[in-house]
């Protein structure tokens, strides 16, 4: 399968209002991992949460649970994904204003859509399956899936699966512009996501709200989609 054009979007932060739902998944996970004995240490709070948002699991529990047993952090794995999914189910969350009707509106035009996310895979599962955005992303890639290390891993895999010739890296930390770059696409960076000042630096464009992109897109002229 060979794909002229595609916009690969991150899912945390750009899709999804995840700092809604991180601290208290996390919060709750830290609490069962405390009254199983797995861990005596502090529970993070919001910021450090928040901070990390965007990093593979791996990379998470290196901050948050160092030196830890593996036992602990295969019962951490577990814990968090359970609550996620049960949080998202009871939306104590939601996508960002635009989001559903601008990628509607890109699918119906012809777009090729993906998700390129450092999260686990049965999360991003969850959030497109309750939000019903399945039907509209070719695929859904995530760190969690193929167990990559970096976000450039991913993007270059899904990339080379789908032999994409040129495309669109979407995203709101570094992570994904760096991501995007080394990968040779063009990076839009969401400006209403977790990203610190000066983190977008180097986005070929910023965007402040999600339905700019519909706008932006019509005036990248050193693209061309074909649409099929």
């Amino acid at each position: 399968m060979s794909i002229s054009f595609a916009i690969l979007f991150d899912m945390d932060g750009t899709l999804l209002q995840t700092e809604k739902l991180a601290t208290p998944a996390f919060t709750r996970t830290f609490e069962q991992l405390q009254r199983k004995g797995l861990w005596d240490g502090p529970i993070p709070d919001e910021g450090e949460i928040t901070n990390l948002l965007g990093m593979t699991i791996e990379q998470v529990w290196n901050k948050l649970l160092p030196d830890a047993s593996e036992e602990t952090v295969h019962a951490a794995d577990a814990f968090l994904l359970e609550n996620e999914i049960q949080l998202i189910q009871e939306r104590i969350t939601d996508l960002y204003p635009g989001v559903k009707e601008t990628l509607q509106t890109l699918h119906t035009q012809g777009y090729a859509l993906f998700v390129a996310s450092n999260g686990q895979e049965g999360y991003i599962d969850a959030i497109c399956e309750e939000y019903g955005l399945k039907p509209l992303f070719t695929d859904l890639y995530s760190a969690g899936r193929f167990s990559t290390k970096t976000k450039n891993d991913l993007v270059a895999k899904l990339l080379n699966d789908y032999e994409i010739k040129q495309a669109i890296m979407v995203g709101d930390r570094h992570s994904d512009i760096e991501a995007g770059t080394t990968n040779g696409l063009i990076t839009i960076g969401c400006d209403f996501g977790f990203a610190q000042p000066g983190e977008l630096d180097g986005a070929t464009i910023i965007m402040t709200s999600f339905p700019q992109l519909l706008e932006i897109l019509s005036k990248i002229d050193t693209i061309t989609h074909n649409q099929t």
